[in-house]
């Protein structure tokens, strides 16, 4: 007879929170580059495109016999993942990895506070152990309206235990200041503010209970069920595209079968004249398997260990109607 599992309790968990490239992958990544070896960290990945691209850049750098296991809930905010998706998808990953740490990353374009009410829930209140909310915020965007008086990029400081400040090796005089200034009159009064250059974060700035904790206000978002397109089987075609739209951005991506392998050279000129918000790409190539990652600081290619098919997902306020087509052209 198989021995029944213990049950679990007390998993220390950690949110990892921030604007669209602001660096929360990166800072996921150096976190499971320290990593215990004798221990199983769980990652749950939300995306605001449909596709999803996170799970694949995240899984192509670990191996589960790393005992690092990752799920993805693609196709918007957390507001709508927050709902059955995301408890599905968490339970799912939490039997899966038994885990003694999880980690979450919201969307960039994501309500955070819908995602601490979900975990601070009865259902999960015995299972996790909510550690510190951490915040990442690039300090030179405060002088940017578009930024400030977003209520995503607030509430994302506002839920904050830390607030880290990324990129810190890019800023000019006076932006550390400011971002000190505006988290003082956004966040709460305990919130402690730190600068971070790579997403490299002691470890330290994890451990430790949140202070923050959201009870459910049994606030229901509707939306339309319908399969997720990032597990859908692919078409004959071999390409599968989907697009979502709110928070006053866009996005659209693609799936492309493994068959459809694509010329290195042509896809980083592609890549390279994008103009968008923000672009994350896997794909199988001649060369080999790459990973794609472009903010406004610039374009970053990762070799990748593993790509089960090519995706890639562009968020911006303004989309390109031709890009497809160049995309297209990188095959072969």
């Amino acid at each position: 007879m198989k021995k029944p599992q213990e049950r679990m309790s007390g998993i220390p968990t950690n949110i990892i929170t921030g604007f669209l490239g602001v660096g929360k992958t990166s800072a996921i990544l150096n976190l499971l580059a320290n990593k215990p070896d004798n221990e199983r960290w769980a990652v749950l990945v939300n995306e605001f495109g449909e596709i999803g691209v996170d799970g694949s850049l995240v899984q192509g750098q670990q191996r589960e016999e790393q005992q690092v296991f990752i799920r993805e809930v693609p196709g918007g905010c957390m507001c709508c993942a927050a709902g059955l998706p995301m408890q599905i998808a968490l339970n799912q990953l939490l039997n899966e990895a038994r885990p003694e740490r999880l980690l979450i990353e919201p969307t960039g374009l994501g309500h955070p506070k819908e995602v601490l009410q979900v975990l601070s829930s009865e259902h999960y209140r015995q299972v996790l152990s909510l550690q510190k909310n951490i915040t990442l915020v690039d300090a030179r965007r405060i002088s940017e309206s578009r930024y400030t008086e977003h209520d995503t990029f607030n509430q994302q400081i506002a839920i904050a235990d830390t607030v880290v400040g990324n990129k810190a090796d890019l800023y000019q005089p006076g932006d550390s200041d400011k971002l000190t200034a505006y988290v003082a009159e956004v966040g709460r009064p305990e919130t402690k503010v730190l600068f971070a250059e790579h997403g490299v974060i002691p470890f330290a700035e994890f451990e430790g209970l949140s202070r923050i904790h959201e009870q459910p206000n049994h606030h229901h978002h509707h939306h339309q069920s319908k399969p997720l397109a990032s597990e859908v089987p692919m078409p004959e075609s071999g390409m599968l595209k989907a697009s979502n739209e709110g928070e006053g951005f866009q996005s659209v991506g693609w799936r492309f079968s493994a068959e459809k392998i694509f010329d290195r050279h042509k896809l980083l000129t592609l890549l390279l004249e994008l103009k968008v918000e923000r672009m994350k790409a896997v794909f199988i190539t001649h060369n080999g398997l790459f990973g794609y990652n472009l903010t406004s600081d610039g374009l970053m290619e990762i070799e990748l260990d593993e790509c089960a098919e090519s995706r890639i997902e562009l968020i911006s306020e303004q989309m390109d109607s031709d890009f497809e087509q160049q995309l297209l052209s990188c095959v072969g």
